[in-house]
C-alpha cells in the first residue's frame, strides 16, 4: 500500500487507470517488490477451458491480488470483480485501490479465509 500512496501523492487523483497502473509498476520496481502485471487467468468448466478469461491488474509477491480503479466511488461491482479474481486464483488476500477520489487514496483489503494455508 505504501507504493500506492506514493503514486497517489505524486500524481493526485482523476487520471486514467492505465496511468496509475504503469506508475505503480514503476514504484514497485523501485522498491524491489516482486509483482506480475495483467496476467491472464483461465477459467474451466468440467475440465474444458473457456474462451473467457479474467485479467487482474497486479499480483504482488505472488500472493496478493490488486485491482486498480480510477472512479468517483468504489461500487459493489468493483468488490465482486476482485473477489472473483481471488476465487479463481485461490489467493487469500486482495486489495481494491481507487485513485479517483480527490480527498485521499481509497482502498479496501479483502481476505478469503478458505484460502489461507493451514499450518
Amino acid at each position: 500500500m505504501g507504493a500506492a500512496f506514493e503514486v497517489y501523492n505524486e500524481n493526485g487523483h482523476g487520471m486514467g487507470e492505465e496511468i496509475y497502473q504503469e506508475c505503480l509498476e514503476i514504484e514497485l520496481e523501485l522498491r524491489k517488490i516482486p509483482f506480475g502485471s495483467k496476467n491472464e487467468l483461465r477459467m474451466f468448466y468440467k475440465g474444458r477451458a473457456l474462451r473467457k478469461t479474467y485479467i487482474p491488474d497486479l499480483t504482488v509477491y505472488g500472493e496478493i491480488i490488486v485491482e486498480l480503479k480510477s472512479v468517483k466511488k468504489l461500487l459493489p461491482e468493483h468488490e465482486a470483480q476482485l473477489m472473483n479474481y481471488m476465487r479463481i486464483t485461490k489467493k487469500a488476500v486482495g486489495y481494491l485501490v481507487n485513485f479517483g477520489t480527490p480527498d485521499d487514496l481509497e482502498w479496501k483489503r479483502f481476505i478469503l479465509k478458505e484460502y489461507i494455508p493451514e499450518e
